[in-house]
């Protein structure tokens, strides 16, 4: 399966799931570690757990097994690292403070309604 596909079914996921902002952002041409970055901001602490279990049970629905998984939901920010696709939630302070997209502002990104 293709990296912009895996990217737009976690982007699908998390709009299902009402998460907020959701942007691809395709860092293919500037980055060796992957391909995609999916961010997306939760309401609440409690909603950025339940979509990063909802992003791992995805993955593994469509046969990856994510590297890693960074962070807390009382941190405001969790990495899930699906290889080629790595997806960042959010509370709204913590992604408003750190602006990846600014920082890859040079890069196609997509925003998912």
């Amino acid at each position: 399966m293709e990296s912009k596909e895996v990217a737009q079914i976690i982007a699908d996921l998390l709009n299902q799931k009402k998460a907020r902002d959701i942007v691809m952002i395709d860092i293919a041409e500037k980055s060796s570690f992957a391909d995609y970055f999916v961010n997306a901001t939760g309401g609440s602490e409690r909603q950025l757990g339940a979509l990063a279990d909802d992003v791992e049970d995805k993955l593994a629905e469509i046969g990856i097994t994510p590297k890693s998984k960074e962070g807390k939901p009382e941190t405001g920010w969790i990495l899930v690292d699906g290889g080629d696709v790595i997806i960042n939630l959010f509370t709204a302070d913590t992604r408003d403070k750190y602006t990846l997209e600014k920082i890859w502002n040079d890069c196609e990104s997509i925003l998912v309604d």
